[in-house]
Parts: structure tokens; C-alpha cells; sequence
């Protein structure tokens, strides 16, 4: 007898346990009876009759995310795979809908995320997906959201966290990139060429426009010391002719002495002998001195016949 109400006791024990139960926070746990739906209990202790009741399930109330991989044609006709990342939670108001309405949700949701993704990026070409993959996410989310809330699912939010295109595709706009990208380096390269070669024209103008004034500089004091060294000849009794000569004489031989002092120099000046700058001098004063006397028969010729008409 003791053994018998020792076993009674711990079976009544067990019993006891077992009536006892947790729930872990932000999750939901469906307690049915004899197979009937009865209660759904939320986070803490809980307690439930023992043999008669049980716990069906549990579900969480944390957001979960399910990604979604599609492959679809896009309207330029270029195959392409999407991933669409899907974020959601049970709704806490319907545990039951949730619970007993769909048996695999995870299903439902990707089938839904097909439809949508296969019904809106057809109308776009690749280009467009890439720039407008933020509508096509809202195109999902709307649509899941309008069919989920009837099983007790709320949708977070829906992100196209990846556009693959073929590789062919890829590789082709990449080439396309690139060559932009080798045509925008090539108008660059011509405006700084054809920058250059007007700035090189500004700066070889310049050069001879100051070229040309130090040549009229140089020419002006030229003609300046000759005028002022036929003044002091004139002052020691040479007249303006024999200073001439005189001069030319001298730039002669200065030229002459500055060509032997250049070791590179290619110039040659003829005659360059001494007679030859002998003949020269006698030749420039005898010019010199038959045009005074020409000039002196014109005067007396005009004189002449001033008194003749007198």
C-alpha cells in the first residue's frame, strides 16, 4: 500500500508539473483542447489542465526576413535575377489567423513576391531596373501587404537587394563604359591640346611683336649714334660724306673682328680682303664727291638762268 500511494503521489506530481508552463517573450503559444482551439498565451508563466490541454504551437512575434530569388526577362529582352529581401512579423491581435489560416507562409509570401516582381519588371528596360528598383519594391510590398493582413502577417518593409543580369549583358555594358568613358578621355585630351596650341600662336606673336620692337629699338639708336658720330667728325674738319665712309668702313672691320671671335659663326662676308675695303672707301668717296659736284653744276645752271631772265 505505501508503494502504491508513493506512486500515486509522484504521478500526482508529475501531473502537477506539467500544468505549469512558460512562454518566451515576443512569442505567442496556441493552447488547444481536446483538439479545439482555446487560448493563446502571451509571454510569462502559464498555466494549463493537465490531460486536457496542450500546446499546438508557437509562433514569434519578432520581424523575420525571407529573401526571394527571381529570375525574369526584362523588356529589352535581357534575362536577369533579382533578390528581393521580404521583412515581416505576425500581427499580435491575430495569432489565430495567423496559426490555422496558412500552413506554410514562407510559400505564400514567394509566390506572392513572383507574381509581382514577374508582373513589373517586364515593363521596364534593364537600365530602368537599376534606377527605379525602389518602386518595384513597393510594388511588392503593397500587393503583399493587401494579401498577408487577411492571414495575420504584417510586411515590414521589401528591399531588391540584388539585380544580376547575364554575364554576356554585363560584359557588354561594361565595354560600353568603357568606351564612353575613352571618348569623354579623348575630348578632353583635344581641348587641351587645341588650348596649348593657341596659348604656343599668343605666345610666338607676342615674342616677334617684342622682337619687332627691339629690331626698331635697335635701328633707332643706330641711326641716333651715326647722326651724333658724323657731328663730332664734322667738328674736326671731315665733312659728312667722308664721315660716312669713314663709318662704314669701321662697321665693316668691327664685323669682320666679331665674326673671327665666334668660334661657330657660319657667316661669310664678301669682299673681305684689305684692298678690297680700300676700294671700297675710295670708291664710296669718289660717289660721294661726283654727286657735290653734280649738285653744284645744278645750282649754277639755276642761277644762271634766274640772270638770264632778269
Amino acid at each position: 500500500m505505501t508503494i502504491f500511494f508513493g506512486l500515486i503521489a509522484f504521478f500526482g506530481f508529475i501531473i502537477l508539473i506539467s500544468s505549469f508552463f512558460t512562454v518566451k517573450q515576443q512569442t505567442a503559444a496556441i493552447v488547444e483542447r481536446f483538439g479545439k482551439f482555446t487560448s493563446i498565451r502571451q509571454s510569462g508563466l502559464q498555466l494549463k489542465i493537465p490531460l486536457v490541454d496542450r500546446i499546438s504551437g508557437r509562433l514569434s512575434l519578432k520581424i523575420q526576413q525571407l529573401d526571394v530569388m527571381i529570375e525574369t526577362k526584362t523588356k529589352d529582352d535581357v534575362f536577369v535575377r533579382l533578390k528581393v529581401s521580404v521583412q515581416y512579423k505576425v500581427i499580435k491581435d491575430k495569432v489565430f489567423d495567423a496559426f490555422y489560416k496558412l500552413d506554410y507562409p514562407h510559400d505564400q509570401i514567394t509566390s506572392y513576391v513572383f507574381d509581382v516582381v514577374r508582373a513589373e519588371v517586364p515593363k521596364m528596360i534593364l537600365d530602368d531596373v537599376f534606377l527605379k528598383k525602389d518602386s518595384v519594391a513597393v510594388a511588392v510590398k503593397r500587393e503583399l501587404n493587401e494579401a498577408m493582413v487577411e492571414y495575420g502577417y504584417d510586411i515590414i518593409k521589401t528591399l531588391v537587394t540584388d539585380i544580376d543580369p547575364d554575364s554576356q549583358v554585363k560584359e557588354a555594358m561594361n565595354r560600353i563604359n568603357a568606351a564612353d568613358r575613352e571618348k569623354t578621355a579623348a575630348q578632353y585630351e583635344g581641348d587641351a591640346l587645341r588650348i596649348l596650341i593657341v596659348e604656343k600662336a599668343k605666345a610666338e606673336a607676342e615674342s616677334k611683336r617684342l622682337q619687332g620692337q627691339g629690331i626698331a629699338d635697335q635701328r633707332r639708336e643706330i641711326a641716333r649714334g651715326l647722326e651724333e658720330s658724323v657731328d663730332v667728325l664734322n667738328r674736326v674738319g671731315i665733312n659728312s660724306q667722308e664721315a660716312s665712309a669713314l663709318i662704314i668702313v669701321t662697321q665693316h672691320y668691327d664685323t669682320l673682328q666679331s665674326i673671327g671671335a665666334a668660334t661657330n659663326s657660319n657667316l661669310i662676308l664678301l669682299p673681305n680682303s684689305p684692298q678690297a675695303g680700300s676700294n671700297m672707301l675710295n670708291d664710296m668717296v669718289a660717289s660721294f664727291a661726283a654727286s657735290n659736284e653734280i649738285g653744284e653744276a645744278m645750282k649754277e645752271a639755276k642761277l644762271n638762268k634766274k640772270n638770264t631772265n632778269k
